[in-house]
């Protein structure tokens, strides 16, 4: 099993869109980074996901989401009327892939990125790193594993 987190603008998309989802999964779709891309082409199924809230006032880790489907074409790249339409993108050889995830749980409380930033533990994160900006990033076994443990412990001021 392998680790990720993956972003998203809980106004765009949130943990609690996917908790209510009635199909019980979503696909991810729109991610036009190719490093992102490449990365949801190593997601298995059963792989384990953090979802983080982005572009707001307390950007933070909120939720588990595991992975349900693995990467095929999204199908957003072909459509003119959507904004992730991409007009070199051709059927017979998409550039753009989306997986299906499932909500597992919400946190216990938020993992702020300002936290996560000050542990050492977490330095070597993609998350922490300056300028990183992708939706979708490998986490490691520790670093899951130490973010887990965050979540029953007092927010650090």
């Amino acid at each position: 099993m392998n680790y990720w987190l993956m972003k998203s603008e809980p106004n765009e998309y949130s943990i609690d869109d996917l908790a209510t989802e009635a199909k019980g999964y979503e696909h991810w779709d729109g991610v036009r980074n190719y490093q992102a891309r490449n990365f949801m082409r190593q997601m298995k199924v059963g792989d384990k996901v953090f979802f983080y809230h982005s572009n707001t006032k307390v950007p933070g880790i909120v939720g588990i989401a595991e992975v349900v489907r693995e990467a095929y074409p999204d199908h957003t790249q072909f459509d003119p009327e959507n904004s992730y339409y991409d007009p070199k993108s051709k059927p017979e050889n998409p550039r753009w892939d989306m997986v299906d995830i499932k909500f597992a749980r919400k946190l216990d409380r938020i993992i702020p990125l300002t936290e996560l930033k000050s542990r050492p533990e977490l330095m070597d994160m993609p998350l922490v790193r300056k300028g990183n900006r992708l939706s979708v990033m490998p986490v490691t076994p520790e670093q899951w594993d130490f973010i887990l443990s965050l979540e029953k412990q007092e927010p650090q001021a």
